[in-house]
């Protein structure tokens, strides 16, 4: 991997350019908007135009949208050839949440699971890193299902796992280069959306209760964490949990 020189000024993002994969809905939007607020120049990539542009109407300025298909390499590769330099990587894509037992799984669709939450960050990572300067950053995304499993939860269990053991591997071997991951709990987004309204909201009640800080998370929430670790310069390999004490009962 080549380095570019250190740079002058590493307070926060203003003038930084961070590309979110995944940014045109949920946490990745979230962050995106987040990332504008405090200066920095966003590229927004989605697999999808409309929903690109309709992020971007509610980002607003200093940001940009890409096509990309993250399960194929070869696109992945040619995105990142096309963008040139930047500062910061954020890594946010997944499909809809699947919950079932491993009795009902069809290995198929399993392993497709893994295509754009697992894979999609591998080629991510592997085809972007050459291109982050110096002092930058990559953040990948997790899920405390890896600390906190529940019935029917072995594929996203399996996948959380597999991201935190592949943020350490990457924290060494792109060093001085940072990683690091953001594991956040319960979170309202539109990966829910697959469940019907009233059950959603059932779910999201029953979520809330049980949590130390008595609320679900919010998209705004988990991108505080992104911002964090994109401006803490001394942090790499760590996994954050943001789960609203979600691991603690």
């Amino acid at each position: 991997m080549i380095m570019k020189e250190q740079n002058e000024s590493t307070d926060g993002l203003k003038n930084k350019k961070v590309v979110v994969l995944g940014g045109s809905s949920g946490i990745g939007l979230a962050v995106a908007q987040a990332a504008v607020a405090a200066g920095a120049h966003v590229i927004v990539v989605s697999s999808n135009r409309q929903r690109i542009d309709n992020a971007l109407k509610e980002i607003g300025i200093n940001s940009e949208g890409h096509v990309a298909d993250l399960t194929n390499e070869q696109q992945v590769k040619q995105l990142f050839s096309t963008l040139g330099n930047f500062d910061h990587l954020v890594f946010t894509a997944g499909e809809h949440l699947v919950i079932g037992s491993i009795d009902d799984a069809v290995m198929e669709d399993a392993r497709a699971f893994f295509n754009v939450r697992y894979w999609g960050a591998v080629m991510a990572v592997k085809y972007a890193s050459p291109h982050i300067n110096a002092g930058g950053s990559i953040v990948l995304t997790s899920g405390i299902a890896s600390r906190r499993p529940g019935k029917g939860w072995f594929l996203g269990t399996s996948i959380c796992a597999a991201m935190e053991g592949f943020t350490r591997a990457m924290a060494v071997e792109l060093a001085p280069l940072r990683v690091n991951l953001v594991s956040p709990g319960i979170v309202r987004t539109n990966l829910w959306n697959n469940v019907p309204e009233a059950d959603r909201e059932n779910l999201y009640k029953s979520f809330a209760d049980s949590l130390l800080v008595k609320r679900i998370g919010e998209a705004e929430d988990i991108a505080k964490t992104y911002l964090y670790l994109m401006t803490q310069q001394f942090s790499t390999g760590q996994v954050l949990i943001v789960d609203g004490g979600g691991v603690l009962v």
